[in-house]
């Protein structure tokens, strides 16, 4: 159990230091850290003594619960939050952080800064 919840923290911690976006991606990293460690813990203390599927369990809900808090600190931060349409059509949207805009593109899965640079 020691090595699996070893793994998780560093497993957190190399994916949260790899993002280059924002909170969604961190918090659930993060949530499915902590969710492992404790489904791990309850998993290994209730019922059948699964420590593995508590951690698989954990994990799940953690990430998730952790991608729905980031999505809603974007919102709220500015982030993510649809100003406008480029030029070429493309929806922009403004990184309060950075004070520029950039758009998403869905075929790659990364944002752009609106002169085409990738935002990281």
């Amino acid at each position: 159990m020691r090595i699996l919840l070893g793994l998780a923290g560093l497993s957190a911690l190399a994916l949260g230091a790899c993002t280059t976006t924002g909170n969604v991606e961190r918090n659930a990293v993060g949530g499915a850290a902590l969710g492992a460690a404790a489904g791990a813990v309850i998993g290994n203390n209730v019922g059948d003594g699964d420590a593995d599927r508590g951690a698989a369990i954990g994990a799940a809900v953690g990430g998730t619960a952790g991608a729905i808090r980031g999505r809603q600190q974007d919102v709220q931060s500015g982030e993510g939050t649809r100003l406008k349409t480029g030029p070429d059509g493309r929806q922009l949207y403004f990184d309060e952080r950075a004070q520029r805009y950039y758009y998403y593109d869905e075929t790659r899965d990364r944002t752009y800064w609106q002169n085409g640079a990738v935002r990281g």
